[in-house]
């Protein structure tokens, strides 16, 4: 795993646009999904052989690979065509507490220039949440799985990563994807808020 700048970053989806897409294809979505999760592990803990970007407890970003077209171990049934982006926190938590080691506002700031940057390059929304979604929307979503395979928080709740991330703006956990404050929410909100500033700014990324 390496350290990477958002401007490289950017370059590096920019390279594997081409693949992705055609993963994604193959794969039957209509077009690459970035899927935000965190690792449940500590901070400073890596896995690399799961998540394509993981972002630790200062914002700093790993990437565990420079082809975004790998197939990593990230979300069940979807890792073709998609990029597992993974916060290093949450460690032992609940959805009544997230414990010792929550998401820390370097890593939710950065996840989400990280999102608009990867979203921008790869020619993707990046406020859609079909588009852009936490693992749990992810594992709830029927135009992934079938019903009987929803895994998410509104069925069995097996993965409810960034459900909420401990924030003022997400302080609560809650099943109800219309809800603002869920972390998918808070996150693509975010993510389109940083994409507007650096439009304004004319920066390229």
């Amino acid at each position: 795993m390496r350290q990477v700048t958002l401007s490289e970053l950017g370059q590096i989806a920019a390279n594997s646009r081409e693949d992705l897409w055609a993963a994604a294809h193959s794969a039957g979505l209509e077009n690459p999904l970035l899927i935000l999760h965190w690792s449940a592990g500590h901070y400073g803990q890596y896995f690399p052989d799961d998540y394509h970007v993981q972002i630790d407890e200062d914002g700093e970003i790993l990437l565990s690979t420079d082809d975004l077209s790998e197939v990593l171990a990230h979300t069940w049934h979807l890792n073709r065509g998609t990029v597992g982006i993974s916060l290093c926190c949450a460690c032992f938590a609940t959805t009544e507490d997230l414990g010792d080691e929550p998401p820390t506002e370097a890593q939710i700031e950065t996840m989400a220039q990280v999102i608009a940057v990867l979203s921008s390059n790869l020619w993707l929304t990046c406020d859609r949440p079909d588009i852009v979604l936490t693992h749990g929307e992810a594992g709830d979503d029927p135009d992934l799985y079938d019903d009987d395979d929803l895994y998410g928080p509104q069925n069995d709740c097996e993965r409810w990563d960034l459900q909420y991330l401990g924030t003022d703006e997400s302080p609560y956990y809650t099943d109800d994807y219309s809800d603002p404050h869920t972390g998918g929410n808070v996150l693509r909100r975010k993510a389109a808020e940083y994409q507007q500033k650096w439009n304004r700014e004319g920066r390229t990324v």
